[in-house]
């Protein structure tokens, strides 16, 4: 793709869009770029593109477009916005950066979606290659920006990255050779028209796969399972069902069988990640790896000792016999379901922020099955104590460090108290990691101040 004199207007300057204003002014094209954000608010990103010839457009809902060769719009920036729209019917093409990137790969595309998962089993689709000697590059919407990885691709063998449904709605052309959709749940429907919407866009993983190519689904789930129909090369994985080839669950194992290339057996004795939705995010993984070209013995090493990833159903500290779980990402209804289905023990469960337009009725028979007590926080705080009203006993609270310190005077030994938001962190945090992060350091406050 020849870039020396296109007229681009980058919209969005924060890190994805920093890094795509480097990109393209270093190819010889004339960018703009755009932010709603006033210029004093954007010191930092603007000195890193300072001396590039980069034109600014800064602090305007709504900037100049009509002229521009292309709008490249940064993750989160929707697509639906009026004056993109109109300029996208005026001809003017409208890409994210997944769709621009995708024209200079040159290294064979491995690339993971779904509602909940697809961060752990990008990671782990990386070490099983890593530990079979072989060289991924690992990005995407895991946090490292796709761009980024181009300078150093001719080391690499494989891109393995990480893909939301944000980034597949721009990237009309988008084609991995392989890749897995491992759920679908209602996410994201303060921006999608419903649940259907949203399926659709994260079936456009596949939209320009071939017979050749590998998709990976989830048997279990009816969304994702009608994918795979009359398709070439799928496998399918399963915690529920015995499949002819894929992967599943047998005799206290995950097996995994690719036709012409191995049959084996990875006991889950041997697995360190915990849960049984980790089951399936490790089964997607093994057939992708493998498929790859990853050893069977190298992925069992990995299993052995792969932690998982921080914010994630994450042990923090036991404090006077109850546990507690920083599972900040839980940011949505499927995800915090996956994580109360975890325990056996009764759970104090930490809730609430910035709504997505979820159902958030749909926890209502887990709450009740599994959950002691709630402690709600933030924008949405009310919305969940009308939802859940007379299944458990609600309490309020104003800020995390009161709601911790609330579920640690309701939980007994031997129960849990859990961070699992269900909601963004935008309301209070600047994302779900220093959510977390608070969540963290003020439970090893309680802790310390246990100690004799």
């Amino acid at each position: 793709m020849e870039l020396t004199g296109t007229k681009i207007l980058v919209v969005g300057l924060a890190r994805t869009g920093v890094a795509l204003a480097r990109f393209l002014a270093r190819r010889g094209a004339r960018v703009t770029v755009t932010d709603q954000a006033p210029a004093a608010a954007l010191a930092a990103p603007r000195q890193e593109i300072a001396g590039l010839g980069i034109t600014e457009e800064l602090g305007a809902p709504q900037p100049a477009w009509a002229g521009y060769d292309l709008l490249l719009l940064s993750p989160g920036v929707p697509p639906e916005l009026p004056w993109i729209a109109a300029a996208q019917k005026t001809g003017i093409p409208v890409w994210g950066e997944l769709e621009l990137v995708s024209h200079f790969f040159t290294r064979p595309l491995i690339a993971v979606s779904g509602t909940n998962g697809k961060t752990t089993t990008t990671t782990l689709v990386g070490e099983l290659l890593r530990a079979s000697d072989l060289q991924p590059l690992v990005g995407g919407n895991i946090g490292t920006p796709v761009v980024s990885l181009l300078d150093r691709q001719e080391d690499a063998d494989f891109l393995v990255l990480e893909v939301s449904s944000f980034q597949l709605d721009t990237a009309p052309h988008f084609h991995p050779q392989a890749a897995a959709l491992l759920n679908i749940s209602p996410d994201h429907l303060d921006r999608y028209a419903d649940l259907a919407a949203y399926s659709a866009s994260k079936a456009g993983l596949f939209r320009h796969q071939g017979p050749g190519d590998l998709r990976v689904l989830n048997y279990d789930d009816p969304a994702v399972r009608p994918l795979g129909a009359g398709r070439g090369r799928t496998y399918y994985f399963s915690s529920a069902q015995t499949l002819k080839e894929g992967a599943w669950l047998e005799n206290g194992a995950i097996r995994v069988k690719i036709p012409g290339k191995l049959d084996d057996l990875f006991p889950l004795k041997d697995i360190l990640l915990p849960g049984s939705h980790n089951q399936e995010n490790i089964m997607a993984a093994l057939l992708l790896a493998l498929d790859a070209g990853a050893a069977a013995g190298a992925c069992r090493q990995v299993l052995a000792h792969f932690q998982g990833l921080p914010h994630r159903l994450q042990w923090v500290a036991r404090i006077g016999g109850v546990d507690f779980y920083d599972d900040s990402k839980g940011t949505n209804v499927g995800a915090v379901a996956r994580s109360l289905t975890f325990f056996e023990q009764p759970v104090i469960l930490i809730a609430g922020g910035r709504d997505k337009d979820s159902d958030f009725s749909l926890l209502s028979p887990l709450i009740r099955q599994r959950v002691k007590a709630l402690v709600l926080l933030g924008e949405t705080r009310e919305l969940l104590a009308r939802t859940w009203n007379g299944l458990v006993p609600a309490y309020l609270a104003d800020d995390m460090q009161a709601a911790v310190i609330r579920a640690q005077e309701l939980a007994a030994p031997g129960e849990v108290v859990l961070l699992s938001p269900a909601c963004a962190s935008f309301d209070m945090f600047k994302d779900y990691a220093q959510r977390g992060e608070t969540f963290q350091r003020l439970v090893e406050e309680l802790r310390d101040a246990a100690k004799p």
